[in-house]
């Protein structure tokens, strides 16, 4: 009565009808599994018009400008800054100088 029910291993399970918690089967069906969706059309690859095309390239051209200008306004950005600091340790030398000479 206390010992546990296991199907052999080379049968599969009964799936008509479900256990109840008294150890009985019901005799409800147990619920179908649902088919796989289809889809509604197949798959297809990106098709651009001639006029799609030129805007992709505009656009991809547009992009690279743009990166481009960044990336030179930063380069410029920091030589400036690098003479800047430059100048102002040359200016600072000549005053420590200046003021070990009096």
């Amino acid at each position: 009565m206390l010992k546990p029910k296991y199907p052999s291993l080379d049968t599969p399970p009964d799936t008509s009808t479900a256990p109840l918690s008294d150890g009985t089967q019901s005799t409800v069906p147990a619920p179908a599994a649902a088919p796989a969706p289809v889809p509604a059309t197949p798959a297809m690859g990106l098709r651009l018009t001639p006029a799609g095309l030129a805007v992709v390239a505009a656009g991809g051209a547009g992009l690279v400008l743009v990166v481009g200008a960044v990336l030179v306004s930063m380069l410029l950005a920091v030589a400036i800054t690098g003479i800047s600091v430059t100048v102002c340790a040359v200016v600072l030398r000549l005053l420590v100088k200046d003021l070990h000479k009096r």
